[in-house]
């Protein structure tokens, strides 16, 4: 379960590095409003691709959970875990300082007949280069239901999570 607990941790950090990363245009393309995200928690991956965003940075937006959780979207754990964002994660950024925030990450994690529900408040990201890709510092998770096995919070520790807008 401590397993669980931590993929359910990164599924969180996933879901926020998705909300609050910016649209950076690589190579002088232009922004589509999509993000992608890629958490690796306790050697297990969870990640997603072209999720919808509804600004492109470093204007506030909002994440689209649709775009990220099945069947809208394509958010996919390794180790036998499925999660799915409960939350549209708003991301505000800051260019000068290079972060961005996200103010609520609420997600649930589920491993054979086990679920657990996280949330994890005022998350900062720092962008990573000169392009929309953000890096997670280090957050908890707060267990807010659930399975008894479930842990009482998790820890993502800086850098298992990013998020690429585009």
């Amino acid at each position: 379960m401590r397993h669980f607990a931590k993929l359910c941790t990164a599924a969180v950090a996933v879901a926020a590095t998705l909300t609050g990363a910016t649209t950076a245009v690589a190579a002088g393309g232009t922004a589509d409003q999509r993000v992608d995200g890629v958490i690796v928690v306790a050697g297990n991956t969870c990640t997603w691709t072209n999720a919808r965003t509804s600004a492109v940075p470093p204007a506030a937006l909002t994440v689209d959970r649709t775009t990220v959780n099945k069947p809208g979207g394509n958010l996919v754990c390794d180790g036998g875990i499925s999660a799915s964002l409960n939350n549209n994660p708003a991301f505000t950024f800051d260019d000068g300082a290079a972060t961005a925030r996200t103010d609520l990450i609420d997600i649930t994690g589920q491993q054979s007949f086990v679920s657990c529900r996280y949330k994890a408040t005022n998350l900062v990201w720092d962008r990573d280069g000169t392009g929309r890709k953000y890096v997670n510092r280090a957050f908890t998770a707060t267990k807010t239901s659930g399975s008894f096995l479930c842990p009482g919070s998790v820890t993502t520790p800086a850098g298992g999570a990013s998020m690429l807008f585009h």
